[in-house]
């Protein structure tokens, strides 16, 4: 069908009431298996790459991106770009020659403040660039091995007020939250607190994006979309599906040598869970399983269809959603507290000392992350 913008599919999915699946792809094989399940199911998906995934690639994201920009443009479903897990700048800032239409920026293992500073820096250039920008509040553990966080530890749980104060002062797109997922389960036996996602949907005002879905049972993830989840991301699921596959198969023919009998093999398993989880997520929130087409479909529980000029920023093509209070140029709201604050020493900052300073209680500090462009002579 089309290369099309994440901001667009995201708008669509929230007006029909619908998830939209985004799958973690590393091989050419996910990229054909991804899009193969999401036209057998008739949705569109979006294919992501990480910055893990560019890191195994020998660091360059280029060729992965060209195979996923031609295999979206060739695709008969909607179908969308978006570079995941983002933490260097210099990989954030290829994403829109490459073909992206959304990156996410990772700045949830910083302090609230510095991860605020960051996300906000980034916002300001992929905005620029027309992109749909997604971040992360609260931690979902699991990532690079990690154990997964404890139900009480820090920031294992997103915080509502935290949500709305992030949101309102980066001026991000969609935010992913901590509700009992982690990355890289390889069983689905994640029971998420559906009451908090509830108050985090409200608290928002953007489209929700669950991380670490391929730990989370199919009534979970159907119940998380109708509670306000929108993007749904699943990586490991496929991971667990190929590696499965090929053992089956070099187990059955121990003198098979042809990578083409066992990748084969892999990619149907992983095209079966794409198409199996496609259904689940698109077709989770009442509004059809479509995807990609606009219209369709009432809001979840009871609620009028989230749009993208009812207070939550969906996101169109150009990444900014309609209607969202975006901050001022250059400059950036950061929620201040009582404690000291220890300010980036960075030459863009201007205005502000370098070094600790201690913000004025219930205040709010102004910081230009920017520094304005010098007026024509």
């Amino acid at each position: 069908m089309a290369l099309v913008p994440t901001g667009e599919l995201v708008a669509e999915a929230v007006a029909g009431g619908r998830g939209l699946p985004a799958f973690n792809v590393i091989t050419l094989e996910h990229v054909e298996a991804v899009v193969a399940g999401a036209e057998r199911a008739g949705g569109a998906v979006v294919l992501q790459v990480s910055e893990n995934a560019v890191r195994y690639r020998l660091g360059r994201l280029g060729p992965l991106a060209a195979a996923a920009r031609s295999a979206a443009v060739a695709a008969g479903v909607p179908v969308g770009l978006h570079l995941d897990h983002v933490t260097d700048a210099g990989l954030l800032r290829q994403a829109a020659d490459e073909g992206f239409g959304s990156v996410m920026y990772d700045g949830a293992k910083l302090p609230y403040e510095a991860n605020l500073a960051a996300t906000c820096e980034a916002v300001l250039w992929a905005h620029g660039h027309g992109l749909w920008v997604e971040a992360e509040l609260g931690e979902v553990g699991g990532k690079d091995g990690a154990a997964p966080l404890g139900p009480h530890a820090p920031g294992a749980r997103t915080d509502p007020g935290e949500a709305a104060a992030f949101v309102a002062a980066s001026g991000v797109d969609g935010l992913a939250v901590a509700v009992g997922s982690s990355h890289a389960m390889t069983s689905r036996t994640a029971s998420l607190d559906h009451g908090l996602l509830g108050r985090l949907r409200d608290a928002a005002g953007v489209p929700l994006v669950l991380h670490g879905s391929s730990g989370v049972p199919d009534e979970e993830v159907r119940a998380a979309v109708r509670g306000g989840i929108t993007k749904v991301n699943v990586g490991t699921a496929l991971n667990v599906a190929l590696t499965a596959a090929v053992r089956e198969r070099l187990g059955a023919e121990p003198g098979l040598v042809d990578a083409r009998g066992y990748l084969g093999a892999g990619r149907e398993a992983m095209a079966e869970v794409v198409e199996r989880l496609t259904r689940v997520v698109t077709g989770a929130g009442g509004g059809g399983g479509g995807g990609g087409g606009g219209g369709g479909g009432g809001g979840v529980d009871g609620r009028p269809a989230r749009t993208p000029n009812s207070g939550v920023r969906a996101g169109p093509s150009g990444g900014r959603g309609a209607g969202r209070r975006v901050p001022e140029p250059g400059r950036v709201l950061v929620r201040a507290r009582s404690r000291a604050v220890q300010l980036f020493r960075d030459p863009r900052i201007v205005g502000v000392p370098p070094g600790p300073r201690t913000a004025p209680p219930h205040g709010l500090v102004l910081l230009s992350l920017i520094s304005p462009a010098p007026a024509a002579a």
